[in-house]
């Protein structure tokens, strides 16, 4: 379902925050009259490290914490939003920061405070929720240097304010490396890894996700999480100049994820989305929900696995 809201400004207080800072609300834009709330990009408010999404794969608000802000990643994804022609403002993780940031957010959410920001106004209760904290970043987060030191700090934070899930999201590239198993190891049983798994063929991957990418080894780096925890897969397909993935490229998708299952990795969803934000390439556009659906149908016809579409 998609929300519409009417932008407009209105005068609010801005809430009491911790060490002295305080946030206000963001200026109202007006050069647009409504915006939707699936597809807003990243709004940092006034911070440098955690963000606010409403994404339609949380069903609500995900609150982001950008692990990697130095925009290294290492692979290409034609899709990706990040601009990287750009230098980031910001080089290095800040932690002592990074957790003041996600306190005050935590708490402007839970409080209800957002609502003085003339983009969540009119927004319906339940996509204010908080669904979760999301370790992500302009990079791959795994890849973070400070990867371990960042699970633990927000884990320690989240042993003080109050529960709430947090979701890795990562290409899994880098799942197999000590530090990554060293972070794993800090979340419990009912956090969430969401493991990038974008085709079913070397060809396609490298068309995809650039140059350099082993499906050999994410299939591989997949099967050692799943087979310790259950892994969420995620899965994007773009309308690639113009093109939609091929159905025997479809076919060798749902056959990876077969080979996955049935090799003993828990999967208990695919989720199967388009870019809904413009990518920093004008090549990656959105595939429509017809075809974005014969995907997850293929899915759960070849792998009998449960597969959403987003």
């Amino acid at each position: 379902m998609i929300f519409i809201m009417q932008n407009r400004v209105s005068n609010t207080v801005a809430p009491p925050a911790r060490n002295g800072r305080r946030k206000e609300p963001a200026p109202a834009r007006l050069d647009f009259t409504h915006e939707v709330a699936f597809g807003y990009p990243r709004d940092f408010l006034e911070n440098l490290f955690v963000y606010l999404v409403i994404s339609p794969r949380a069903n609500g608000l995900s609150i982001g914490v950008n692990l990697n802000p130095a925009l290294n990643c290492n692979l290409d994804c034609r899709y990706c939003e990040v601009d990287r022609t750009h230098p980031s403002p910001t080089a290095e993780l800040d932690l002592d920061r990074m957790v003041m940031e996600l306190r005050e957010t935590l708490e402007l959410a839970r409080g209800g405070w957002l609502r003085q920001w003339p983009r969540y106004t009119k927004l319906p209760a339940e996509l204010l929720q908080i669904r979760h904290v999301a370790l992500s970043g302009d990079g791959e987060p795994t890849l973070s240097p400070q990867f371990v030191k960042a699970v633990r700090a927000v884990v320690q934070l989240r042993n003080q304010e109050g529960f709430f899930k947090i979701v890795l999201p990562t290409n899994s590239t880098a799942l197999h490396l000590p530090t990554t198993q060293a972070g794993l190891a800090l979340l419990r049983g009912d956090d969430e890894v969401w493991a990038k798994l974008d085709g079913g063929t070397q060809g396609y991957l490298q068309r995809i996700n650039g140059p350099g990418v082993s499906l050999k080894k994410i299939l591989a780096n997949i099967l050692l999480v799943g087979r310790q925890r259950p892994v969420v897969i995620q899965s994007l397909f773009p309308a690639f100049d113009g093109e939609e993935p091929s159905a025997v490229e479809i076919e060798e998708y749902a056959l990876r994820l077969k080979e996955l299952k049935e090799a003993g990795a828990m999967i208990p969803l695919v989720q199967i989305y388009s870019t809904t934000r413009p990518a920093a390439r004008p090549e990656s556009g959105h595939l429509s929900l017809k075809s974005l659906s014969q995907i997850a149908q293929a899915v759960r016809r070849v792998a009998g696995l449960k597969a959403e579409v987003f």
